[in-house]
């Protein structure tokens, strides 16, 4: 209690309605190889569409990885994902010289100021080939967007008749056309009297012709004649796409600068994103060449930052190399002119080689924090022994997640006989670690790929991880996953490996869970074990889970603890936490009895010396139903079931 010198009233308020948080530990967490998307950074995934739309969709390459996300994600809305960095991993650039930026930090701490990227104007914004399909346009200012030709710049052809697709022009003249610009013809020799009705699209500039589609049909030529010594009024080939010509804005003019706007199209040369090819992805009109230009509204509006806050496509790299002064205050800056307007494509990307178990390990220990990195369920997705025992180091460190693993995919698919299937799958388990943190399931489910319109063989351990997350949901952490009411597998057209009875007597024993489909009741994991390997309750799902809850509630909590006197009032203040928690945990179903021990028999006087804060926490956890036995007595008529019963 603070002490008052002078006469006076002193209010206070004393604060005793903490309570023990909700923590989740149903956020599922996963890397691998994908097709798009940043790299090394944890992206967060709520449904399979935004799966697709961030990191791409499944190929022959990367489909146990996409799918074993995308399974996670039918049974729960909350996946974390990590892109993994393969090698020979690429963007595609303007140059065509493959750069890598992994994601927005590698952008800002590497290329943000510019001219890092191998003389690249702009890079695809992922690595891959799938940047190859991009194509950057550029309209720098009013002479690049629209000009007219003059009199020694006309049509030189006196013979031109409708349907022409090739006009010969004066010597020069083709010097301030462009590939991709929309023309349109005088009516009238040397007239400037241009026909609206009729526009073209140049396809080829020569020396001394032109060749031409109408526009916006992209096919056919000349729809009437045109006169020799007609002039031409040419446009940006993506004019309508803006609005109008690029000059000065008002931030910079009344900052006395010039010619600060351009406008920028990002499109889908080839059709690989939208499906139609030429289809235009990004527009970004009157964008700023100035550093610290504005908008009306006070936005950013400097086009290398616009870009970055916006794009979902490229970076910017580098300014035009004859832009220099671009990226200039606007301050009495008249900006460089470019009179001409630019059209890149993007090439060089590349997906690199395979990922390799040490390339998922350094994706996967994105998730090794768990101070700055909220994770319950790890998804091993495709595996090998090294791999699932890198993801129990990151579990066992942790101590508030589980890993989901299943065998290798050479052990049960496309192996004919069951009991050597059986026998693979028990001899890759056999060298893991024994560990309550990890849970093993039995191979691999046969789904259908929507996206390639075929069949293919995936692991369950993102549905293993799934279930998990949906027994939360419907019920609670420290319930079994397991069974006909929650462990129904979907999406399963066939297992690779349907374990029998007796091998399912042969596997259960091994830590493994197997996953067994029944006629008429589907596809069921039907075991709930731990890969611990030692009799004790820690070698059930539940209970592993049931215990991760508890700790990560209660010490989160604690942590309020911290740097308050060890005595009674802290402790009983610790104690009245606690239990309420605990009773609540007890009347659904999780535990049948517990203890909080933290008083002054275990917070000693050593204890309180050494600035130490103890508190002993006894569970009884309840226990899932694995046995089930059932006794069918048959008795005589006359017999009184008081006799025989019992």
């Amino acid at each position: 209690m603070a002490f008052q010198v002078s006469p006076g009233v002193l209010v206070q308020e004393r604060d005793l309605t903490s309570i023990i948080p909700a923590v989740s530990t149903s956020i599922g967490a996963v890397a691998g190889q994908f097709t798009k998307g940043p790299l090394d950074e944890i992206v967060s995934i709520s449904s399979e569409q935004e799966l697709v739309e961030t990191f791409g969709k499944p190929d022959v390459n990367n489909f146990e990885y996409f799918f074993s996300a995308a399974n996670f994600l039918q049974y729960s809305n909350t996946l974390r994902v990590v892109r993994a960095n393969q090698t020979s991993q690429v963007n595609a650039s303007t140059s065509g010289t493959g750069v890598l930026v992994k994601n927005t930090d590698d952008w800002t701490n590497n290329y943000a100021s510019g001219g890092a990227a191998g003389n690249a104007t702009f890079v695809a914004r992922e690595a891959g080939a799938y940047g190859n399909t991009l194509l950057v346009a550029t309209c720098p200012n009013a002479a690049a967007f629209e000009s007219t030709t003059t009199t020694s710049q006309q049509v030189d052809q006196a013979d031109l008749a409708v349907g022409d697709t090739t006009v010969t022009m004066d010597s020069n003249a083709t010097a301030y056309l462009n590939v991709g610009d929309v023309i349109q013809f005088s009516t009238t020799a040397a007239g400037t009297d241009f026909d609206d009705g009729e526009q073209y699209r140049l396809t080829a500039v020569a020396a001394t012709s032109i060749t031409l589609v109408q526009h916006p049909r992209g096919t056919g030529g000349l729809k009437r004649v045109v006169a020799d010594d007609s002039r031409l009024r040419r446009r940006w080939r993506y004019y309508d796409a803006v609005d109008g010509a690029p000059g000065t804005s008002t931030w910079t003019s009344d900052r006395s600068g010039a010619n600060d706007e351009i406008h920028i199209v990002v499109v889908d040369e080839d059709g690989s994103v939208a499906g139609v090819p030429g289809q235009i992805l990004e527009t970004y009109n009157k964008v700023s060449k100035a550093s610290d230009a504005k908008t009306p509204q006070g936005d950013d509006n400097y086009y290398a930052n616009v870009i970055y806050t916006k794009s979902q496509y490229i970076w910017w790299t580098k300014h035009h190399a004859s832009g220099s002064n671009w990226g200039n205050a606007a301050s009495g800056t008249t900006f460089t002119a470019v009179n001409v307007p630019t059209s890149e494509s993007l090439s060089g990307g590349s997906d690199g080689s395979a990922v390799t178990t040490g390339q998922l390990k350094t994706a996967y220990d994105k998730f090794a924090d768990s101070e700055t990195v909220d994770v319950g369920l790890i998804i091993a997705g495709k595996c090998d022994a090294t791999h699932v025992e890198n993801m129990i180091t990151i579990a066992e460190a942790r101590k508030d997640c589980v890993v989901f693993a299943s065998p290798e995919r050479a052990d049960v698919v496309n192996v004919t006989n069951t009991n050597t299937q059986k026998d693979n799958v028990i001899d890759f388990y056999s060298t893991i670690s024994s560990s309550s943190y990890v849970v093993f399931d039995s191979g691999y489910k046969y789904m259908y790929d929507r996206y390639n319109d075929v069949y293919r063989y995936v692991p369950l351990n993102g549905d293993m991880a799934g279930l998990t997350a949906r027994t939360d949901l419907i019920a609670d952490s420290w319930f079994s996953p397991a069974g006909f009411n929650r462990g129904v597998v979907r999406g399963a057209v066939k297992l690779a490996f349907n374990p029998t009875k007796t091998q399912r007597d042969e596997l259960y024993p091994k830590r493994i869970n197997p996953v067994a489909t029944f006629p008429g009741q589907g596809t069921v994991l039907f075991g709930d074990k731990t890969g611990l390997a030692s009799p004790s309750a820690f070698d059930r799902i539940n209970v592993r889970r049931l215990f991760i809850t508890l700790e990560k509630a209660i010490a989160t909590a604690s942590k309020f603890q911290l740097f308050e006197f060890n005595d009674e009032f802290t402790r009983a203040n610790f104690r009245n936490i606690v239990e309420p928690f605990l009773r609540e945990v007890q009347g659904r179903r999780g535990i049948t009895d517990f203890l909080v021990v933290c008083d002054e028999t275990n917070n000693t006087g050593q204890v309180i010396d050494r600035n130490e804060f103890i508190a002993e926490i006894f569970i009884k956890p309840a226990r899932s139903i694995n046995f089930i036995t059932l006794s069918f007595v048959a008795t005589r008529t006359g017999v009184s079931f008081d006799e025989v019963a019992g």
